[in-house]
């Protein structure tokens, strides 16, 4: 069967494979070299190798373009904006990943670009902001507040504008949407992430449907030396495989512990794509293939909060997400996101693969 004739959680297994020869290798071997022999098409580590390009291939395949790797998901983001003429100006939600946001304020200080900070999921505001703009920056859902902005409409009327659109679609992973079937130009991951799983690696990824701008991101990639190493491609690579099986766990813990969340009396809020009061649960239902496995909650004061954070033994209290393990903490402890509008109290969980009732027992006496 072609690959293109198969389903994506059936893509992540057979794509980015060797040849199918006798006595060859089923997986592709790490390769760890920083030079070649003269005479062939690759010269230097900077170029990538096999097992690099064989991450590349099974993202791209799942995506529905060219991939290009990176060290790490800054690196990924840094090479898109820092690509950008003096002068630019980026359209940016008011509230998404702090670091990116960092990242473009350092450009704003250097005098290098200009920015339109905007509420992407209020369509006609963030139309608005769109003329004589260079890119419009978007996250789906948004981190950590899980916001879905009308990606279509949003990506039809920046081509309208001649703006590039760029998603970081880390929360969502390729099985929850892929940007590029809804008019997005890049899309965005940090591979450290959902993709590779297991909390070992730091990696990032863009994917184009564009030859002409993946060449272009594949040279100032390598340009900037910013190409991850062999045997983080690997992992990276051996993570996907297993992708849609963990996800799936993960999504069906989120869900279980959002319903119970929100009956909880210390607890005032809960941000989860499932919840049917979602505010934007008509977009939610539109884009997304599933509900995923992060989700925001605010106990009743920053004090307890920090409880929560203190007294959890089975979740890890711990910065990022996407790994095998669930992993807790209060985001306002960080500036940046207070900048943004993020609640102090607010809580991020990244929903692990444990039993559902042990997690629901540890947050039950961590909230007490």
């Amino acid at each position: 069967m072609h690959p293109d004739s198969l389903r994506r959680e059936s893509m992540l297994i057979a794509t980015g494979r060797p040849p199918r020869i006798p006595a060859g290798p089923v997986n592709q071997p790490l390769v760890l070299t920083s030079t070649f022999h003269a005479g062939g098409e690759r010269v230097y580590g900077r170029d990538g190798n096999d097992t690099v390009d064989a991450f590349e291939a099974a993202l791209g395949a799942v995506e529905g373009g060219g991939a290009t790797a990176f060290s790490s998901g800054m690196a990924a983001s840094t090479a898109l904006i820092e690509g950008l003429p003096v002068g630019s100006v980026v359209v940016l939600p008011t509230t998404f990943y702090n670091f990116n946001r960092t990242l473009l304020d350092k450009q704003v200080e250097l005098g290098r670009l200009s920015l339109r900070p905007a509420d992407v999921t209020d369509t006609d505001t963030a139309i608005a902001a769109l003329p004589q703009a260079s890119l419009l920056w978007l996250e789906l859902p948004t981190n950590p507040m899980l916001a879905v902005p009308d990606l279509p409409a949003l990506t039809a009327a920046a081509r309208q504008h001649g703006v590039r659109t760029v998603v970081d679609a880390t929360l969502a992973t390729p099985l929850g949407i892929r940007p590029l079937e809804h008019g997005a130009d890049v899309v965005m991951h940090s591979a450290t992430k959902w993709i590779a799983g297991h909390s070992d690696l730091v990696m990032g990824v863009l994917a184009t449907a564009d030859p002409a701008l993946d060449e272009q991101i594949k040279v100032r990639r390598n340009l900037t030396g910013a190409l991850p190493g062999g045997l983080e491609s690997f992992l990276a690579l051996r993570g996907l495989r297993t992708l849609s099986v963990r996800l799936e766990r993960a999504c069906a813990n989120a869900a279980e512990l959002a319903r119970r969340l929100e009956d909880h009396p210390a607890v005032r809020r809960v941000r989860y794509l499932g919840l049917p009061d979602h505010p934007h649960a008509d977009r939610v239902k539109a884009l997304l293939d599933n509900h995923g496995g992060l989700l925001s909650f605010e106990p009743d004061s920053v004090q307890r909060a920090e409880q929560v954070c203190d007294r959890v033994r089975l979740i890890t209290h711990a910065t990022s997400l996407g790994g095998v393990e669930s992993l807790l903490e209060r985001r306002g402890r960080y500036p940046g996101e207070l900048q943004q509008q993020t609640p102090a109290e607010l809580l991020r969980l990244s929903v692990g693969l444990e039993h559902v009732e042990d997690l629901w027992a540890d947050l039950d006496q961590a909230l007490a």
